[in-house]
């Protein structure tokens, strides 16, 4: 299970990477081998307001609906709009091609509520006991 060393991660198996006071989210290798093949997203909107562990968007797949959580509070700035056409990317490449939205950081102190990959390895790791 790949796990990105200098992304910080949610107990909802989100990740998420910081880069100038932007946040990029998506959603774990672990969520989305849960989840199986993905056959629809609905993305938040540009301008739309997060709140940090609030739903940001909702995903389906052949085995189940599930809701999507912001990490960090903020504004989006950007939707990945490949993932209208091709929401099978998060299967493909969760980490890279397959992020769902990127926001304005509002609250930095809140990356402190957050998992370390460290921190989600042995998460995950008490998941599978």
């Amino acid at each position: 299970m790949e796990i990105i060393e200098h992304y910080l991660y949610t107990k909802e198996h989100e990740w998420v990477s910081i880069e100038d006071g932007i946040a990029t989210v998506g959603i774990a290798e672990y969520a989305q081998d849960l989840l199986g093949d993905i056959t629809f997203i609905e993305l938040p909107s540009e301008g739309d307001e997060v709140e940090q562990f609030e739903q940001v968007a909702s995903i389906e797949s052949v085995k189940a609906a599930s809701d999507i959580f912001s990490p960090i509070s903020g504004t989006v700035v950007e939707v990945n709009s490949d993932l209208d056409d091709k929401p099978e990317l998060i299967n493909k490449s969760c980490y890279e091609k397959g992020w769902i939205a990127k926001s304005k950081i509002s609250d930095e102190d809140e990356l402190s509520n957050l998992m370390t990959a460290d921190e989600y390895k042995n998460f995950l790791d008490e998941l599978e006991k």
